[in-house]
């Protein structure tokens, strides 16, 4: 199935994310080929069939089957969506035990092949998994990617944006920290059109802090929500993986949050955590180190020893 001079991702796991992921990608023309993996190998075929049946519609034609481990060799990226899935009630931590095993048999079967590429990896808890796909893979940290923050960015960036009456493209304002119940807003560099965000508040008095407090705890728990209405959250991420594909395959050295691994940025050490970085070819070229206030820096240092406090409850140091 090689064809030389072209992008191939592989996507492991097919379920809600993984089968979004590639409908998102086939409709954006991101590779030219993509390769779908799943132990339901009928789930593979059927949704590689699915997808090649909308070909005419699509932009422009990818080549898309369902293969085997094999096939990660030629691979530039392999996403990983694979795992089980957070039930209602359940925190994305309290799905570390089940995935770890089930990463490792992934990660080592992905490297069996000859894989030399970027992983990408969007099970939860998906800085834990990031870390642990790292540590199973020997491949270089710049070479391993979480989606980290990068949706629950997003949906910072839209509940701004509904607020403000203004197109969520002209929000800069990031999530941070753990992909889960310790993350943080950085409010002390949000802005609209360039506008800070504190600077917003003052302008109309119908415009209330507290408001600005509901709409982070509506980013925080909006899985739990979503979970809660139709059991998983799918379309967002998958969006937010395309857009981190779209982002290695073209070079674009374009910021985002996502889990990278800190080597002593942010004062942390050792942990793959969201933070704001550059995303080309290579993966991550660097970890943006945006200067916190003090509550942001106290906040995120608790969110890096939650996850720090789960390695060591899982990796030798």
């Amino acid at each position: 199935m090689t064809t030389k001079n072209v992008n191939r991702v592989a996507l492991i796991g097919a379920g809600s994310v993984g089968s979004s992921y590639a409908f998102a990608m086939l409709n954006q023309a991101v590779t030219e080929e993509l390769v779908i993996i799943d132990l339901n190998e009928g789930k593979a075929m059927g949704d590689a069939m699915d997808l090649n049946h909308g070909k005419v519609f699509a932009p422009n034609p990818t080549k898309t089957w369902y293969g085997q481990y094999d096939d990660c060799k030629d691979a530039d990226i392999v996403c990983i969506c694979a795992g089980a899935n957070q039930k209602p009630g359940e925190t994305r931590l309290d799905l570390v035990k089940k995935n770890l095993s089930i990463f490792h048999t992934i990660v080592t079967n992905v490297m069996a092949s000859g894989f030399n590429g970027i992983f990408l990896v969007a099970t939860n808890p998906v800085d834990i998994l990031t870390y642990a796909t790292w540590k199973f893979s020997g491949l270089p940290k710049e070479r391993v990617i979480g989606s980290g923050t990068i949706l629950d960015s997003g949906r910072f960036r839209y509940m701004l944006g509904e607020y403000f009456e203004v197109a969520p493209s002209n929000i800069h304002a990031t999530i941070i920290g753990e992909h889960g119940d310790t993350e943080l807003p950085v409010w002390s560099h949000a802005t609209v059109g360039g506008v800070p965000v504190l600077e917003m508040m003052k302008q109309r008095p119908d415009y209330k802090l507290e408001d600005l407090d509901e709409i982070f705890t509506n980013v925080r728990d909006a899985a739990y929500h979503i979970i809660e209405k139709k059991g998983a959250t799918y379309y967002g991420i998958a969006m937010g993986l395309t857009r981190i594909t779209k982002a290695i395959l073209n070079n674009e050295n374009s910021i985002m949050t996502v889990s990278a691994y800190l080597n002593g940025e942010y004062n942390t050490e050792d942990v793959y955590i969201g933070v704001p970085a550059v995303i080309n070819r290579n993966g991550i070229r660097n970890v943006v180190e945006v200067s916190l206030n003090a509550e942001e820096t106290e906040q995120f240092n608790h969110s890096a020893r939650v996850l720090k406090d789960i390695l060591e409850q899982n990796f030798e140091a």
